[in-house]
């Protein structure tokens, strides 16, 4: 039995679509941010921080998108889907996955000053300005890191593209990927794979985004 503690256009999308690449079925179990249940102490006890993703395997539990997906990986290494240690894309592995959690972190705070922590309109335009700026930025270097490649490593499609790829899903609430051409159509080659597919039938609705786009406002 996978049981994986998700909600739904959250982090823990990475790993509903991973499993989904291995052909893994999972039991899924819902949770909202705003209903408390990621602060009940036995859900704490799985996610210290209260965050999901939380994953179910083989009578332990894991936390942390990255860690989860490399176990996955590691524990399924017929499908390919991460360099092994000492392999020539093992680096660049490493370095994408860690690039996808800089990018979600930028993502996080804005989420939190447009949509959680206040009435909006008493965010910090500066600070807002500021943080979709990088943004953009790390999308901007991203491109160029993805280069003319169809995914993230030469080699194919990897957990890197699960981890970073459901970024360009949320990322466009906040900056646009008109200028980034060569993301749109990497986004649209992920979005065509059945494993995403798949993923997106099980994920659910999510209820946090009211808008298409949250521009930043004036000062």
């Amino acid at each position: 039995m996978i049981r994986l503690h998700h909600v739904p256009a959250s982090r823990s999308f990475r790993i509903l679509w991973l499993l989904e690449e291995l052909g893994l079925d999972c039991e899924l179990v819902h949770h909202s941010i705003r209903d408390g249940s990621l602060r009940d102490p036995a859900y704490l006890a799985k996610s210290p921080a209260g965050r999901v993703p939380a994953l179910e395997i083989d009578g332990e539990v894991i936390f942390e998108s990255a860690a989860i997906l490399q176990t996955l990986c590691e524990r399924h290494p017929q499908a390919g889907l991460a360099p092994v240690p000492g392999a020539p894309e093992r680096v660049r592995y490493l370095e994408l996955m860690g690039f996808a959690e800089t990018m979600a972190s930028l993502i996080e705070n804005l989420n939190m000053q447009h949509l959680f922590l206040r009435d909006p309109a008493q965010a910090s335009p500066v600070v807002l300005k500021l943080i979709t700026a990088r943004l953009a930025a790390t999308l901007g270097a991203l491109e160029g890191m993805l280069g003319d490649h169809d995914y993230l490593l030469a080699s194919g499609f990897s957990a890197a593209d699960a981890m970073m790829g459901f970024n360009l899903f949320v990322a466009p609430y906040y900056v646009k990927l008109d200028p980034f051409p060569g993301l749109l159509a990497y986004r649209t080659r992920l979005e065509a794979r059945p494993g995403f597919i798949a993923a997106r039938a099980r994920d659910g609705e999510q209820t946090f985004y009211t808008q298409d786009f949250y521009p930043v406002p004036e000062a």
